[in-house]
């Protein structure tokens, strides 16, 4: 793996699960992680329910937009994290893999994103734990 790796995330609309998780790699890493997403039919605004879940967490997803996901998103990247966008997402040999299913948050109220966030920052915990070496400082709060 890369001396910074990069995580792609992926969901059908990257407005909810994926934009999530990206927040989570980035403010949880601390720069050591090179963060994607991308969706494979982008919505056209990030859920806002999702952006309320993440700001009682202290991490800011207002200034992201849904992005289609690329060919070359997967080809950077070191890890590829699916989160219910089924057989969207090209493959490359030499790649991580995992498909996260997580309850999608569109159209649900806060009190249902909650759940769905905290099991996304479990998941970002442990995949950092795995992904970063433990001499650079890899333990996460």
């Amino acid at each position: 793996m890369a001396e910074t790796p990069t995580v792609l995330f992926v969901c059908v609309h990257n407005a909810g699960r994926s934009q999530m998780a990206a927040g989570y790699m980035t403010a949880l890493s601390g720069g050591r992680v090179a963060v994607l997403s991308g969706g494979s039919e982008p919505g056209s605004q990030i859920n806002p329910t999702a952006v309320a879940a993440m700001a009682e967490e202290g991490i800011d997803i207002t200034g992201n937009v849904p992005q289609l996901l690329t060919t070359d998103q997967v080809r950077e990247s070191d890890v590829v994290i699916t989160m219910g966008c089924g057989d969207a997402c090209p493959i490359f040999p030499g790649k991580r893999y995992e498909d996260w299913e997580l309850v999608d948050p569109a159209g649900k109220a806060i009190d249902e994103v909650r759940p769905i966030r905290d099991d996304i920052k479990r998941r970002i915990e442990a995949l950092l734990s795995e992904i970063l070496p433990a001499d650079g400082g890899g333990a996460v709060s």
